[in-house]
C-alpha cells in the first residue's frame, strides 16, 4: 500500500497526517513532559516523524513493506534524512538513527520529498 506522510512540531506539540488510498488519518499530541518547552522546532519535527511512524504501524495503517512518501518542509531535515548531511545535534542524530532502524526493520520503502511549508498539511494541527 502507498501512503503520504506529513508531520510537524514545535516546542509544545507534534502532529502528523497519513493519507492512504481514500482515507486520511490526523493526529496531534502535546509533547511528553520530558520534551515540553525543551526542544527546538527541528527536534520536535523529528519526534513527530518518529512517533507518527510508530503510531501508523500500531494502528495498522502502515504495514511492513509499504511505500511511504514522507513530505519534509525543512531543508536541513531533508538533507539529514536523505543522507546528504550528517546532523550535528546529538538529539537529532539519535532520533534519525531510530527512524532509520525502524524503516529498515519494517522494510518500508521510503521516499523523502522536500516541500514548501505552506504545503505541509499537518501544520494546521499545531
Amino acid at each position: 500500500m502507498q501512503h503520504i506522510f506529513f508531520f510537524d512540531g514545535d516546542s509544545k506539540k507534534i502532529a502528523w497526517i497519513i493519507q492512504s488510498n481514500n482515507e486520511t488519518f490526523e493526529e496531534k499530541r502535546e509533547h511528553a513532559e520530558i520534551y515540553l518547552d525543551k526542544v527546538t522546532s527541528l527536534q520536535s519535527k523529528y519526534i513527530a516523524l518518529h512517533v507518527g511512524l510508530f503510531w501508523g504501524i500500531g494502528r495498522f495503517i502502515i504495514k511492513n513493506e509499504d511505500f511511504i512518501s514522507i513530505k519534509i518542509d525543512d531543508q536541513k531535515m531533508f538533507d539529514h534524512l536523505s543522507g546528504n548531511e550528517e546532523p550535528l545535534d546529538e538529539f537529532i542524530k539519535t532520533r534519525s538513527n531510530f527512524i532509520s532502524k525502524f524503516i529498515n526493520q519494517r522494510k518500508l520503502k521510503v521516499d523523502f520529498e522536500l516541500i514548501d511549508s505552506k504545503n505541509n498539511l499537518s501544520s494546521k494541527l499545531i
